[in-house]
């Protein structure tokens, strides 16, 4: 019997490329003051399976920290994206907007809007709304996960039904500083 590779494998060298991540297209001039992290990974390690998508992990959001937001900011913007999708444009695992007072989420607390938290959810690519965690295809290799900070001068006067276009073409001329960290997931 023919045993055919997984289609991952096949197309493993197709890639949206970072270049396309809302890092450098939103103001890739900014500063780049503002550090995150997670305790639940290590800046370019593996991300655990909890927090990976549903079907492969539990889907349950990292928790993350940041510090060296500057002062004049009214709202932060938190991106997760994917730039080895074998697509044109990175998948958006996550759009969110914060208030600026938040140093940080819990574990879990980006699965879900709550009142009073002060996190708006925004729909990020197949229309899903919350934290949608990694699930590449299988055999394609490691995917990178860009966890993404922006610091904005104002508030974004939009709906939370706003998608990412929408979300980032009202950030221009609007950010302050920027920070990330990112993490891996494969799928063998």
């Amino acid at each position: 019997m023919l045993k055919l590779p997984k289609p991952g494998r096949m197309i493993r060298r197709v890639h949206a490329g970072q270049h396309m991540l809302a890092w450098g297209t939103l103001a890739p001039e900014a500063p780049t003051s503002i550090r995150v992290t997670s305790p639940d990974f290590a800046e370019g390690g593996a991300i655990p399976a909890i927090h990976a998508g549903e079907g492969v992990g539990d889907n349950i959001s990292p928790a993350l920290e940041w510090s060296g937001v500057p002062g004049g900011t009214r709202q932060l913007l938190l991106m997760i994206e994917d730039p080895d999708v074998p697509l044109l444009r990175p998948v958006v695992h996550l759009i969110a907007r914060l208030d600026p007072s938040r140093t940080g989420v819990a574990r879990g607390e980006l699965n879900e809007e709550a009142e009073n938290t002060g996190i708006v959810l925004h729909p990020g690519s197949f229309n899903r709304y919350g934290y949608a965690g990694p699930r590449p295809i299988e055999a394609h290799g490691p995917h990178r996960y860009v966890f993404e900070l922006f610091a904005l001068s104002k508030s974004l006067p939009l709906p939370a039904t706003a998608g990412r276009s929408e979300v980032t073409n009202a950030t221009y001329g609007l950010i302050l500083a920027r920070g990330r960290t990112w993490a891996t997931f494969e799928r063998p």
